[in-house]
């Protein structure tokens, strides 16, 4: 984890618990009220929102419990980390909202069954279903603007918990005026309506968390922006099977980038971290693997039938010592186009330079190039520079 997401961890969960307990002693406070008040005033609209609010307090609880593990460092056992603590508290509070909501419409149902025998709903319950309303549609917004100035999936889905409690606060006020209107069966049709709503949004949580929790990738908008970081990269030819997948907050990004098939291993290695540093300045990213390719491996792939470097690496050298030469590097490039060797030969002295040509030219590269399969086969002899000096000044120099 980088040292700016770290920060940004540590600024999530001190967010997260300022407003998780502003929404607990809230909660406890309207909660007490609802529910008893509902009782006293035969409100079963005003009851069953105080069972949210018990909800509320559960899952209040639960987003401690979630924020203080979900930034604890990787382990042996989480290598990526514990960011997913965050989406599974998510589907868990989709969980418990759906249990709510349908035991609500339940209890609902069974009322409205029995119409003969609902009492009639005091105007208590009115005042506290209006204060419970302006009360949480102020928890909502206060919680909303902390959780997207820290871009906190789990705390934005917190917030809207909040505002679903502020529209079932007015259906619940709405239901109680008409009962007290002399419509009595408003008041269990506004408790039902309450249940509908927590049991959808609790479908909605959880539904979204599981996708997270099934490897859903970035957004396409997302996803562009990281391709074009990668591209942007001095020595990327292009990227394919570019693939990320959510943690937390954050996402894993795996790609292939295309190189020169012809540069060095070291300087292949130097392009992918780079593009990897490009790719992980996004504050969106957790980590990044990129996979260095000479060529599109979607659409070529080297013949499987092409001999290893061992083998290729004896056949030359022997050939080389039978004409007492000896190879300084041997670089083999394995393309969809074939197999393609580059020798260079031990550094030699100006002098001997044309007796090594001779040399080389006894051997039959052509033979050796189809024994090995090979598409070319380059052998490059190599001059001593510190001596090739000395010996062109004691050549003799003939007339102007």
């Amino acid at each position: 984890m980088s040292s700016n997401q770290a920060v940004q961890t540590t600024e999530k969960q001190r967010v997260a618990r300022r407003s998780t307990y502003v929404s607990i002693a809230l909660n406890m406070l309207l909660m007490s009220m609802q529910i008893v008040v509902g009782v006293i005033a035969h409100s079963q609209a005003l009851v069953a929102d105080g069972v949210h609010s018990l909800a509320d307090l559960v899952s209040d609880f639960v987003v401690l419990l979630a924020n203080r593990h979900s930034g604890a460092e990787p382990d042996a056992d989480h290598n990526y980390g514990h960011s997913r603590y965050e989406t599974v508290a998510s589907m868990f509070l989709g969980g418990l909202l759906i249990a709510v909501g349908v035991g609500m419409l339940w209890r609902a149902g069974t009322r409205l069954a029995d119409l003969q025998h609902i009492p009639a709903v005091h105007i208590s319950a009115l005042v506290v279903a209006i204060v419970v309303l302006l009360s949480k549609e102020g928890l909502f917004r206060y919680m909303l603007r902390e959780a997207q100035r820290v871009r906190s999936a789990m705390l934005i889905a917190n917030a809207w918990h909040a505002r679903s409690d502020a529209a079932s606060s007015l259906v619940v006020a709405l239901g109680i005026l008409g009962s007290l209107a002399g419509v009595r069966l408003l008041d269990p049709i506004a408790a039902a309506i309450v249940g509908f709503m927590v049991a959808r949004m609790g479908w909605a949580f959880g539904w979204d968390a599981l996708q997270d929790l099934s490897d859903r990738a970035l957004d396409e908008t997302d996803t562009a922006d990281l391709r074009a970081r990668i591209m942007s990269t001095p020595g990327v030819r292009d990227v394919h099977e570019l693939r990320t997948r959510k943690m937390g907050d954050f996402a894993l990004v795996d790609a292939h980038v295309l190189v020169d098939p012809m540069i060095s291993v070291s300087e292949g290695h130097y392009i992918a971290e780079s593009a990897r540093a490009r790719v992980l300045a996004d504050s969106r990213v957790l980590d990044a693997l990129i996979h260095v390719d000479p060529e599109n491996d979607l659409t070529q792939r080297p013949p499987v039938n092409l001999p290893p470097r061992a083998r290729v690496v004896a056949e030359i050298e022997a050939a080389l010592a039978a004409q007492g030469l000896e190879a300084a590097s041997l670089n083999l490039h394995y393309l969809s186009t074939g197999l393609d060797i580059e020798v260079m030969l031990q550094p030699s002295r100006l002098g001997a330079l044309e007796s090594e040509v001779r040399q080389l030219a006894r051997i039959d590269l052509d033979a050796l190039k189809r024994a090995l399969g090979a598409r070319k086969l380059n052998v490059t002899h190599a001059v001593d520079v510190s001596t090739a000096g000395a010996e062109l000044a004691n050549q003799p120099h003939g007339d102007a």
